[in-house]
């Protein structure tokens, strides 16, 4: 055979069918309609041409998305991020395409076969019959799907090809990981807390009479007046009733502050009187719990394969930089 055939896929054959796969033939053939009916040239790599409405059958159902969460010039913002990353990646998939022609590489034609094959059965129900009428409707032709599978196919085995996903990583490099990540792999750490919040009236002049009307309650509190008492007679936040009772709180649940503060006390531990923004506080720690760390040797295979991920990424993204440094590429 005058064309070399790709090894790794023929090793792995269902790997690279099933990892570079679509849902559907209508998933990628979504009609525009109206003024974004309007064509245009993208983009032009080497000797081929991306246009318009090819980028917006790609973003699409994402844009329906954002359409339906974004209003006005922050929509704008969205379509357009969405739209440039989306001409990137097809950009980068003809580099791709390109180079694997150029290597003079080839799918065997079975390997589509199997794929399309693949597509009916998960997504027609095995149904030949309602898989060609949806094509139909959606105005396509065996041929161009058998195109887009095949491409599909390229794009994810030239990947393989180029970016290991067996790649080592020095212990040395987990060990950094771990020392610099910890909270990644500890428990959240809670506290069970309590508080009573006095307003400081700073309309009525009253702020010296409420913060020693705080300071006189820390004070009954620290000679053993009863925090649930004391909160349901002077506290005036939606606690109140429930004695000033937050239950169990993370770190994200008050303000940094307040936050701070009860997260360095210990149990039944009361802290001073802390004024934030006008507003008295006076917090008790009844319980804590979580906060430790899972040791080095349990987590380190998930650290390898976070770092081995973010390794193949780069060099993913250092593959794609070269192909694109070697061709022309015009975007408008």
């Amino acid at each position: 055979m005058a064309k070399a055939t790709l090894n790794f896929i023929w090793r792995h054959p269902m790997a690279a069918l099933v990892a570079f796969s679509c849902l559907s033939v209508a998933a990628t053939a979504a009609p525009t309609r109206g003024a974004e009916a309007v064509n245009g040239i993208a983009a032009i790599v080497n000797d081929k041409v991306i246009t318009y409405s090819e980028v917006r059958d790609v973003v699409e159902p994402r844009e329906r998305l954002l359409r339906s969460q974004y209003s006005g010039d922050e929509l704008v913002k969205k379509i357009t991020e969405l739209r440039k990353a989306a001409l990137q990646d097809l950009i980068d998939r003809i580099l791709i395409i390109q180079s694997f022609d150029k290597e003079k590489l080839q799918i065997p034609s079975h390997f589509i076969d199997e794929r399309i094959d693949q597509v009916i059965k998960e997504n027609f129900g095995g149904d030949r019959h309602a898989f060609i009428k949806t094509m139909e409707a959606q105005k396509y032709t065996m041929s161009k799907f058998r195109d887009l599978e095949r491409d599909k196919i390229i794009v994810q085995a030239m990947r393989s090809k180029n970016v290991k996903s067996n790649l080592l990583i020095p212990p040395a490099k987990v060990e950094e990981y771990y020392r610099q990540h910890k909270e990644l792999f500890s428990n959240k750490a809670q506290v069970k807390l309590r508080m009573i919040m006095i307003p400081g009236r700073t309309d009525s002049g009253g702020v010296g009479a409420q913060k020693s009307m705080a300071e006189e309650i820390r004070g009954k509190l620290i000679t053993g007046a009863d925090f649930d008492k004391m909160a349901q007679m002077y506290s005036e936040d939606s606690t109140r009733d429930l004695g000033g009772d937050w239950g169990w709180i993370d770190d994200k649940t008050l303000s940094k502050p307040l936050s701070d503060i009860a997260f360095s006390l210990h149990p039944g531990e009361i802290s001073k009187v802390v004024d934030v923004s006008g507003n008295y506080y006076i917090m008790k720690v009844e319980a804590r719990q979580g906060g430790e760390v899972k040791p080095l040797k349990d987590v380190r295979a998930e650290i390898e394969a976070r770092l081995r991920q973010e390794q193949a990424q780069q060099l993913q993204e250092h593959w794609l930089a070269s192909l694109r440094s070697k061709a022309y590429i015009k975007t408008f």
